[in-house]
């Protein structure tokens, strides 16, 4: 029934436990140790040396359970980054297909490209980007984060075979220590009561001796009848023979029990030497043994994840940094000025009107004769005023429309772009959606902001409309101004002509 110190050990997983198996027979449960080969030693220590096994296992399932949670973990999530992966990619290529053969590509390769259009194009740039950078995370999570895992468990499955081996043959030892202790002990006090026996007898034959030598003292020897006499010397001599035989059997009995006390002091000092160091000293080793390495490659395990994770946020920020700068590039004016000059033809002033004669009248100048003359400077003398009155009106209306520009200005580029306190983690759901219910975005702003700036825009168009704000711009009106200053100031000429 026994398991010599030479027997050799190992463990499996069974059914999710590290199951101890001797390598030449079947499957054992629960912990090999040879406590039934010492049944002296105390029923505290051998619970305890089996409970510690039972700890140290306790504690390589809960890490082979954590490492095959985390495999699990990383093994779905590399499968949702593929698949997030595949659908940006898709995303991007959809739209992508529809703008190859617009109008807009075709400024891009002449490099005439509007900065709203520039912004799409980055936007698309971005996605493929970041399907790429998840199709990375993916590989990096297969091939690398669960590869290491695997490895810790196993790791951690050696390891525990290891220490166990190591920590039979610790238990093994102090049993032995703390049995040869008990037969050491049992010695001790065997010897201890022999001795006590031996010391017990040699006091009754000492009060034999005594009480015989008291009788010799009370009778006189002279009254003894003489056939007494031999008798009683041989009672005497039998006293005495029996004590000096007790007092050798005392004597060898307790030197006896003095090297046996000895042997025993001696063995119960290094059995608690021993059992203090493996308590001390061993279980910290047996278990520093089952943690070899665990930490330092989870740490290592951990900090891929991380390293993964940072430089996916950091090529997303590069990638956002190249469109914030095009969002801060992006200029009315400049496209304005680009659109003109791609559609230059479009937008260039079209050939003066030329003077048409009719059936050889070749006048092509104002004649500002008499009567002519004074009716152009009845018009010139009314223009003037009438112009003069327009100029306060144009001033006025000027402002109103730059004051009007300014509000709509500022409805265009109200900074409620900020979501950050919708990703306030430290807040409940609930309350996180009440204060986006309350922000600037909420459907009641929306429409009250909608309304406002949709007033304020047929205002503004209202102010533009030339025919009520800019008489002035009409040329019924400018024209013969210029015309009458050029007749009847001197110095003043107006010519029409082709260019």
């Amino acid at each position: 029934m026994g398991i010599s110190s030479s027997s050799s050990v190992c463990f499996e997983l069974n059914g999710g436990r590290l199951a101890p198996r001797r390598l030449d027979g079947p499957p054992v449960c629960g912990c090999i140790l040879p406590c039934f080969l010492f049944p002296r030693v105390p029923p505290e220590i051998r619970t305890q040396l089996v409970e510690q096994f039972k700890c140290l296992e306790q504690q390589s399932e809960s890490r082979l359970q954590l490492l095959q949670d985390l495999q699990e973990f990383f093994r779905r999530k590399a499968e949702i980054e593929l698949e997030y992966s595949r659908s940006l990619e898709k995303l991007a290529e959809r739209f992508s297909s529809k703008i190859r053969g617009s109008r807009e590509h075709q400024f891009k390769k002449d490099q005439h490209l509007l900065s709203p259009v520039n912004c799409w194009y980055l936007v698309l740039t971005q996605t493929r980007r970041e399907s790429r950078d998840h199709a990375t995370l993916n590989d990096i999570f297969t091939n690398n984060v669960i590869v290491r895992l695997s490895q810790i468990s196993e790791d951690v499955i050696r390891l525990f075979k290891k220490s166990k081996e190591i920590g039979l043959q610790m238990h093994e030892e102090l049993l032995k220590v703390t049995n040869e202790l008990y037969t050491v002990m049992k010695t001790y006090h065997m010897y201890h009561a022999e001795s006590i026996s031996a010391e017990s007898k040699l006091k009754e034959a000492e009060k034999q001796e005594e009480k015989q030598f008291n009788k010799s003292g009370d009778v006189s020897v002279n009254l003894l009848r003489h056939e007494e006499r031999p008798q009683r010397r041989s009672s005497v001599k039998k006293i005495e023979k029996m004590k000096e035989k007790r007092q050798a059997k005392y004597s060898e009995n307790k030197l006896k029990c003095t090297k046996a006390r000895n042997d025993y002091l001696l063995n119960l000092a290094a059995t608690n030497a021993a059992v203090s160091k493996y308590y001390i000293h061993d279980v910290s080793d047996l278990i520093d043994c089952c943690d070899l390495g665990f930490h330092a490659s989870l740490a290592r395990t951990f900090r891929t994840y991380l390293s993964a994770e940072y430089n996916l946020e950091t090529s997303r920020h590069e990638g956002l940094d190249i469109i914030e700068n095009a969002v801060d590039n992006l200029d009315a004016r400049s496209d304005k000025h680009t659109i003109m000059d791609m559609c230059n033809q479009v937008f260039c002033p079209p050939l003066k009107f030329e003077f048409q004669p009719h059936m050889g009248d070749e006048v092509c100048q104002v004649s500002a004769q008499q009567p002519v003359q004074t009716e152009l400077l009845m018009r010139y003398h009314q223009l003037q005023s009438r112009l003069a009155t327009l100029k306060i009106e144009n001033e006025e209306v000027r402002k109103t429309l730059d004051a009007t520009m300014q509000t709509l200005q500022d409805m265009l580029t109200v900074e409620d772009f900020d979501v950050s306190d919708a990703f306030q983690h430290s807040r409940s759901t609930e309350s996180v959606k009440s204060a986006a219910s309350e922000t600037y975005m909420s459907k009641i702003n929306i429409a009250k902001r909608r309304a406002n700036q949709q007033e304020t825009e047929m205002f503004y168009f209202t102010l533009m409309d030339p025919s009520e704000a800019f008489p002035v711009l009409n040329p019924q009106l400018s024209l013969p101004f210029l015309v009458c200053t050029a007749k009847i100031c001197p110095g003043h000429r107006v010519e029409i002509n082709s260019h």
